[in-house]
């Protein structure tokens, strides 16, 4: 989004929250733009997060004025710009508008912010026709552009840099698990764990599992998976880098939403770790599936996709409802387009 932006001169600049400590900005190619750090560190209480930024970005904004601030996504950061832009009275865009479960449980507090964000919004960037619908069954004020998503132009931007996919011939399938949702912490997590461990002991599998910082997972997964035959533990790492795993491996297990944007488009089949989803249009179109966090169900799907190649092969279209790695484009030309910027007219 910010390159897209400068490519006209519109030079965009970054407010870094905190949120993800140890953010290096030029590990996305962001470090030449102007970059302000909030240091308001994530919390155990989101909402406390969502005030802390608020409180910081709001004295910020009605001090610079600036034309439009934009937001992505439905994390406390987000809400908390969001909260600080209508306080400052400065228009509001946000990117990755209009998903839904209708849920606000599940995910829970992401329906919720994500809900509020769009009812602030002058203008609001939906990825797909359905989230723009979304948008439309709940009159939103603000003015909804469909553009697809700029996860997608990260992808395509980062893939295109990957080196050439190695050719594998081994008789054991890859398996890729990840889990971070805040619904899922405690027993769930704990059924995801024993359902990667029965892979690992039962199956002609290997099974990484990617361990996220966060304490309520970590702990879990190393204590029910260390040591355990054909499971490997490994640390985050970088999109670049875990785009790279996504597309070596044959089946991903995954609660996060960008992946589920992302498995699509590289063709790999993906089984949703959660009862509901703000996307499923990958679901829709078979390449995606809802399995949520039962073990017995995780290893029924798995069998499905492992031992029955022609349904494997169905389910590994590359597919992309998401977008086709033009949203920064589509977004930066809506605000070139419009006399003044924000405006909802």
């Amino acid at each position: 989004m910010a390159h897209a932006l400068t490519a006209r001169g519109l030079i965009p600049s970054l407010i870094v929250t905190g949120q993800h400590p140890g953010l290096d900005l030029a590990d996305h190619g962001l470090d030449p733009y102007p970059a302000v750090d909030l240091a308001c560190a994530g919390e155990e209480d989101p909402h406390a997060h969502v005030a802390r930024v608020s409180s910081a970005l709001e004295p910020m904004l009605a001090d610079a004025r600036p034309d439009l601030l934009i937001v992505q996504g439905d994390t406390s950061s987000a809400l908390g710009g969001a909260r600080a832009a209508a306080a400052a009275e400065v228009p509001l865009a946000h990117v990755e508008a209009g998903l839904r479960t209708r849920d606000p449980a599940l995910p829970w507090p992401e329906e919720e912010y994500r809900t509020e964000i769009d009812a602030k919004a002058d203008l609001l960037f939906a990825p797909t026709d359905l989230s723009a619908l979304n948008l439309a069954c709940e009159r939103v004020a603000g003015r909804v552009h469909v553009t697809g998503n700029t996860g997608i132009d990260a992808l395509y931007a980062a893939v295109a840099e990957l080196p050439e996919r190695a050719v594998h011939d081994r008789e054991m399938r890859r398996l890729l698990v990840t889990c971070h949702r805040r619904e899922s912490w405690g027993d769930g997590i704990r059924s995801i764990a024993s359902a990667a461990r029965e892979l690992g002991l039962s199956r002609s599998a290997w099974v990484d599992v990617i361990v996220p910082p966060n304490r309520h997972v970590a702990g879990v997964l190393r204590e029910l998976l260390h040591g355990c035959p054909n499971v490997s533990l490994l640390e985050p790492c970088s999109h670049r880098e875990l785009l790279r795993r996504m597309r070596e491996t044959d089946l991903i297990l995954s609660d996060s939403g960008g992946m589920q944007e992302e498995a699509p488009a590289l063709g790999v089949p993906l089984l949703v770790l959660r009862e509901k989803t703000e996307r499923p249009e990958a679901v829709a179109a078979g390449t995606a599936r809802l399995v949520g966090t039962d073990p017995d169900r995780i290893l029924a799907e798995c069998a499905v996709l492992l031992d029955d190649r022609a349904e494997y092969e169905r389910r590994s279209r590359i597919h992309n409802p998401y977008g086709d790695g033009e949203a920064a484009i589509r977004i930066r030309d809506l605000l070139l387009s419009r006399t003044r910027i924000g405006s909802a007219s």
